[in-house]
């Protein structure tokens, strides 16, 4: 493993996994980002920041520093890790991110000065003189993502061994091909025999089958979900491109061992049906505090209820130590009508949340869909399904005021955040285990379909900013005009800074569908269509050190994110 020096930090943050409960939070001001929303939970909260603050976030403090081109689109969240030895480059805080041009690029996290304008390093998956391309969007038959489809999930780290794990899509001669690359962090070489091609069959008379068995199709079949390393697994899903009722498509998730890239588990949602796509918008599978996975689905086939296995538009709990197998779900009660209708329950991912205790039940878990419902279930009883009514824990209809939940909420201080389609955020507060059923404050501005997923950083439970990318009208196919990115108080959404706010200055690049700020150790950071783009203060004070937590409910949260064993 040609990583250097940062197998030492490696091996400390391997520690740190164990010790996170016990530390202070002044011991942690230095963060890795390793998995998309911050942590496995999917909370959307960096408690790390000491940085960026409300004082200092307003167009005259804070702007964007500078940007580095890329060669494709950049959908998936970037992802950060500090103090990384480079061979050849010596010692550099890195950001990843991944492009629709099936490239990998390592760049210098704070400058793009001198030897840093270029990247640290870059992987490419393609070879066209040998006729291995991204996917044409039209062979896809799809406009969502144009006009081609290479890596659009967030990817994953596992700090422990120096491993980033990516999921590309390609065309060779005329076949299609999902691969999964695990890459050294320092180096971009591939590791564990990599890459590995992507397949499954399993047993079903489904859309698709033939003589009784459904076979994973790589050209109809899209990773957008987020990767999630849970316990030495990587976990991948799917749902489809945008015509979902051309073409046969399934959900599927398939768990890969972390060290070997052995295929371990596969489960499909519908395979005696159709359709029950994993979509969750970018967002991705969650892990509970047990190690069970949870996902959403959209719409398609549902049965469960009589005894079968497949289950559209459902709240499902998949258990690894039983491969995958669905050992609880929550279903609505009018699934048919959202099914009919194509208002996925799957449209945004889920999100856990501990109880009033960090570390005993009740555990809950939080979506929302296209239907404009939060539904809030207990992982320990999740509700099933009644043909009359629900038996989750909490159902709040029309949450968001008639419109859609395209996006992944986030949570902070008791308190969650959502931004749907066409509509302005809306901060609901917990208490006692329930969710208000009216927001406590709302912005004034109104973000453009399809909404945007927050994400909060903050000094632990003090000095918190909703982060928040707004996708606008453009006139290329499946790409919009310059994006705005936000900061709004935690507690009242009001606006503290804006992109536009200094003219031109800090305009990012051109934005994309569902695409989230990565925001850590003082910088903000915004994929877009043409360049990755960087956003911090004008002038950068000395840090501070995190105060400790005052009852460790942030160190909980952040757990997951530091390492692929909880």
């Amino acid at each position: 493993m040609r990583i250097g020096a940062f197998a030492g930090v490696a091996s400390l943050l391997r520690g740190a996994v164990s010790l996170l409960f016990l530390v202070p939070m002044a011991a942690m001001c230095q963060l890795n980002v390793v998995t998309y929303h911050y942590d496995n939970f999917r909370t959307g909260q960096n408690l790390n920041e000491v940085t960026l603050t409300p004082s200092n976030v307003n167009q005259n403090a804070f702007g964007k520093l500078f940007s580095q081109p890329v060669d494709g689109q950049i959908y998936a969240q970037p992802l950060e890790l500090r103090n990384v030895q480079v061979p050849g480059k010596g010692q550099h805080n890195v950001v990843y991110v991944v492009t629709e041009h099936d490239s990998v690029y390592a760049f210098d996290a704070d400058s793009n000065a001198g030897a840093n304008a270029s990247p640290l390093w870059q992987d490419s998956f393609i070879d066209p003189a040998n006729g291995i391309t991204p996917i044409p969007s039209v062979d896809a038959d799809t406009q969502a993502i144009y006009p081609e489809i290479g890596t659009t999930s967030t990817p994953v780290i596992d700090t422990g061994s120096g491993t980033l794990y990516v999921v590309a899509a390609t065309k060779e001669s005329g076949t299609y091909v999902h691969r999964l690359h695990a890459l050294d962090v320092a180096s971009g070489m591939e590791k564990f025999g990599g890459p590995v091609v992507i397949q499954a069959t399993v047993s079903g008379n489904g859309w698709g089958s033939v003589d009784g068995k459904i076979s994973f199709d790589p050209l109809h079949e899209h990773q957008r979900a987020a990767l999630l390393l849970s316990r030495g697994v990587v976990y991948i899903a799917w749902a489809t491109h945008g015509k979902e009722l051309t073409y046969p498509y399934h959900g599927w998730v398939m768990g890969y061992d972390a060290g070997t890239l052995a295929q371990l588990a596969v489960f499909n949602s519908t395979p005696n049906g159709k359709q029950g796509g994993i979509w969750l918008s970018g967002g991705g599978l969650a892990e509970g505090p047990r190690g069970d996975l949870f996902t959403l689905t959209g719409n398609g086939t549902f049965d469960a209820d009589d005894g079968g296995v497949d289950y559209g538009e459902s709240f499902l709990k998949l258990t690894p130590s039983k491969g995958l197998t669905v050992t609880d779900y929550f279903t609505p009660f009018n699934q048919a009508d959202l099914s009919d209708r194509d208002r996925d329950l799957g449209s945004g991912e889920p999100m856990v949340l501990s109880g009033p205790s960090a570390v005993a039940p009740p555990h809950l878990a939080v979506g929302a869909g296209k239907g404009g419902t939060i539904y809030l279930v207990d992982l320990s009883h999740m509700g099933g399904f009644n043909d009359s009514q629900n038996l989750n824990l909490q159902t709040i209809d029309n949450a968001f005021g008639g419109h859609g939940m395209y996006n992944s909420p986030a949570f902070w201080q008791q308190k969650l955040y959502f931004c749907a389609s066409i509509d302005v955020l809306r901060i609901f507060q917990m208490s006692g285990g329930l969710i208000s059923p009216t927001p406590i404050a709302t912005s004034v501005h109104a973000f453009h379909a399809p909404g945007a997923t927050p994400v909060i950083s903050a000094r632990g439970a003090s000095g918190g900013i909703v982060w928040l990318l707004e996708y606008t009208s453009g006139t290329q196919q499946g790409v919009g005009g310059p994006g705005i990115l936000y900061a709004l108080d935690p507690t009242t959404a009001a606006e503290l800074y804006d992109s536009n706010q200094a003219g031109s200055r800090d305009v990012p690049g051109l934005s994309l569908h569902f695409a989230v700020p990565m925001v850590a150790n003082g910088k903000v950071y915004v994929g877009t269509a043409n360049e990755l783009d960087v956003f911090g203060l004008l002038s950068q004070p000395h840090t501070q050190a995190l105060p400790p937590h005052p009852n460790g409910l942030a160190s909980k949260l952040a757990a997951p994110s530091l390492g692929s064993k909880n």
